[in-house]
């Protein structure tokens, strides 16, 4: 019964799927198969209800339990089959469902009328959210183009089929936080969206203020996951006319309660620019810098912070400068678990262009700490070259891949574990077709 294809999925209803069904002869067995998670209830050929198996019907209370093997005999005879849908009251099943994986979820709303009231209702979204946490899933763009692709489970360790709202290409800026994606298009950097790529609900929001058309921009969103508040943060950066060493820097903010942008910060940086890397991490702004010129081959990137609460003047912004732990290439910037994590390919000393391997630090204070280094095994899959793998992480995984095969590499923070996914259901078409994706957390129970 188990399948290995494909899972496409509409998400029109919110929650849909397939299931299997059979019945044997005379209703003697029945099986239900809902994405690997299976429920056989049985009763013994010959007698008419569950209740003999009830413990009150045994003597002083007593259950005498068989041995594996008496028990994996009498599964093999012949039996009959009760639903658990009698007996189980809704919020007993509620509970149940409640910790299945998302992708169990979606599919058990199919199975009828009942379990699909169960798993839209409001009072299973909460316990939903309070139960054990989803695993951030990678989704995996398969087009330069369009935006189409496939959504990796680290759960289930299976590939679905999904369709993106709002995006019309894969080279939007796409930042996500808590459940919440936020896509914005790159050419205008006009049109702003904030969806949940899971239950469709999306947003548009207005234009950022700032400059209409800047040389860089760089995305963040932050969910406060007491109130499902957000905001959306974008960083500008554009050349002073007649001058490459200086560049106008911009900070806009937007807040879901008040429904307004803000402009929080405007300064200029001399020897120094933006660029399109940024993260929101406990109450902080992080986003990487990039030499014009002027420094070593070792000094052409920092880390600057911004205090989102206290919100610095004007002026004391390179005072929170963080310099980079080598030269990096490809740097991406994550939040796991509200602890700033910096990816990046490690340059050579004489040849910064060409990366020696893949390292991730952690910042604490304002030193990196380096807590994993990609294994040389895995690193021979992604090349030499400067710009070669794309990174996005959160909770406690790391997704790192290559940008010439949909080859994707999965980073444990907790347990320092490298594996692979499985194999992405996709054939590189032509030899210069790029992949890129990015990660989200799999959630039912937030609406932008």
């Amino acid at each position: 019964m188990k399948s290995n294809s494909i899972l496409y999925v509409d998400w029109s209803d919110c929650f849909i799927g397939s299931s299997q069904f059979t019945s044997s002869k005379n209703n003697k067995q029945m099986y239900y198969d809902s994405m690997n998670v299976r429920q056989v209830f049985v009763i013994m050929e010959g007698e008419t209800s569950w209740v003999s198996h009830c413990i009150d019907n045994y003597p002083n209370g007593t259950v005498k339990f068989n041995s594996f093997s008496e028990l994996n005999d009498e599964i093999n005879k012949e039996v009959a089959a009760v639903s658990m849908d009698l007996i189980l009251p809704d919020d007993l099943l509620e509970r149940i469902l409640a910790y299945l994986p998302i992708a169990s979820i979606i599919k058990a709303g199919c199975v009828c009328k009942r379990w699909h009231e169960i798993v839209t209702s409001k009072s299973f979204l909460w316990n939903s959210s309070h139960a054990l946490p989803q695993k951030p899933w990678y989704f995996m763009f398969t087009s330069s183009d369009e935006p189409i692709g496939y959504a990796y489970d680290p759960i289930l360790r299976k590939w679905y089929g999904i369709d993106l709202p709002c995006i019309e290409s894969s080279s939007w800026f796409i930042a996500s936080s808590c459940g919440l994606v936020c896509f914005m298009d790159n050419d205008s950097r006009s049109e702003l969206y904030v969806c949940n790529p899971i239950t469709k609900c999306c947003r548009g929001l207005d234009e950022a203020p700032g400059p209409k058309f800047p040389d860089y921009s760089a995305l963040a969103v932050s969910v406060d996951r007491a109130t499902l508040d957000y905001n959306v943060l974008i960083v500008k950066s554009k050349q002073v006319s007649g001058n490459f060493y200086q560049w106008d820097l911009s900070i806009h903010l937007y807040d879901s309660e008040s429904i307004m942008w803000a402009t929080i910060l405007i300064e200029t940086l001399t020897g120094w620019r933006a660029g399109d890397e940024s993260v929101i991490c406990d109450g902080q702004l992080y986003f990487l810098i990039y030499s014009t010129g002027g420094g070593g081959l070792d000094n052409r990137h920092g880390l600057i912070m911004y205090d989102l609460k206290s919100r610095s003047p004007h002026g004391l912004l390179m005072r929170s400068f963080v310099p980079v732990p080598c030269s990096l290439t490809c740097g991406r910037l994550m939040n796991l678990k509200e602890k700033l994590i910096m990816v990046g390919g490690i340059g050579k000393q004489d040849r910064p262009d060409i990366i020696k391997g893949i390292g991730i630090w952690l910042l604490k204070g304002r030193k990196w700490q380096e807590i994993g280094r990609m294994p040389h095994k895995y690193f021979q899959g992604f090349g030499e070259l400067d710009d070669v793998f794309a990174s996005s992480g959160t909770d406690d995984l790391i997704y790192i891949q290559s940008y010439g095969a949909p080859a994707l590499l999965v980073f444990d923070f907790n347990q320092k574990q490298w594996k692979w996914s499985q194999k992405c259901p996709v054939t590189k078409r032509f030899p210069l077709q790029l992949f890129t994706g990015f990660c989200f957390e799999p959630r039912l129970d937030i609406a932008p």
